[in-house]
């Protein structure tokens, strides 16, 4: 299987391990520990906490497994290499949205960093596939599952 390298911040990439170091060494022993005490409690055969437990140690061990992939596989983009004269990863854009006549701010980040409500958009998104490449003053029509949006860019910064 081939690795596909993943773009991130440097501080997307401290987030990411130690989201890690806390499965490994909070996580990993509290489920462990529900496993033996439902053990303890006889018959595995019919103890629907035991299976429980069981189950949420192997969503944990799967989320482990692809954390250590991401930061295998990461790079950590450096800042002052950004050039803002078009968008591009970790630039932050302000568009105005012609069609609905509203301002908003993004900053183009990777899909393992992004969180709308931080106003950090996936690379991955048709308006940030759409916005790569242009410039200040550029008019992009974007495709949404709803129709159409034209967005104007009015600033691109880091």
């Amino acid at each position: 299987m081939a690795s596909n390298i993943i773009h991130l911040t440097e501080e997307g990439y401290k987030k990411l391990k130690s989201e890690l170091e806390h499965l490994r060494s909070v996580e990993r022993p509290a489920i462990s520990a529900a496993i033996a005490e439902a053990r303890d409690k006889g018959d595995l055969s019919e103890n629907a906490e035991y299976d429980a437990a069981k189950e949420a140690q192997g969503m944990l061990e799967m989320r482990i497994a692809k954390l250590e992939a991401t930061l295998a596989n990461a790079r950590i983009l450096d800042e002052s290499r950004i050039n803002t004269d078009s968008v591009q990863i970790l630039t932050r854009v302000t568009l105005k949205n012609i069609t609905a006549n509203k301002t908003v701010e993004y900053t183009i980040v990777s899909e393992n960093e992004a969180n709308l409500k931080e106003g950090k958009l996936s690379i991955g998104t048709p308006i940030a596939k759409a916005l790569l490449g242009k410039k200040k003053g550029d008019k992009v029509d974007v495709k949404v599952p709803s129709g159409v949006i034209t967005f104007e860019i009015l600033n691109i910064a880091l």
